[in-house]
């Protein structure tokens, strides 16, 4: 077989396999933020089995995804609900946090948080 031929058949194989391949999303939260971001902190965050967070407020808003486990989580004036591993979470600027609970006494929780920032503003404010 000539080279170009050979070349052809290659790219031919290399096209039909990215075909193959595709890329999904999956929308995971979508919500309109009150805030001229103009940096964003990161943070992963671990819980230990059973442990709670005290009631709390963030200056800032923050958005978040489960990492591992699952936590009971409550913004004031709403039903408390049960997050799972690949769920997003949103907790507003200046509002109580009532709950955000590792759910599990046997597993850590890990999630991410994203502070988004006007300024300096501290993450969390602590209530109690």
């Amino acid at each position: 077989m000539k080279p170009f031929v050979i070349f052809i058949l290659m790219l031919n194989s290399v096209v039909l396999a990215a075909q193959q391949k595709t890329i999904s999303r999956k929308e995971l939260l979508k919500t309109a933020v009150d805030q001229n971001v103009k940096s964003i902190e990161v943070q992963e965050i671990t819980m230990a089995a059973g442990q709670g967070a005290p009631e709390h407020l963030h200056p800032c808003p923050v958005l978040g995804i489960i990492k591992s486990g699952e936590v009971v989580f409550q913004i004031e004036g709403q039903e408390k609900v049960i997050l799972h591993e690949g769920d997003a979470f949103y907790e507003p600027k200046h509002v109580k946090i009532l709950h955000f609970d590792n759910a599990s006494k046997e597993k850590p929780l890990v999630f991410m948080a994203m502070y988004l920032k006007e300024g300096n503003e501290e993450n969390i404010k602590l209530l109690k």
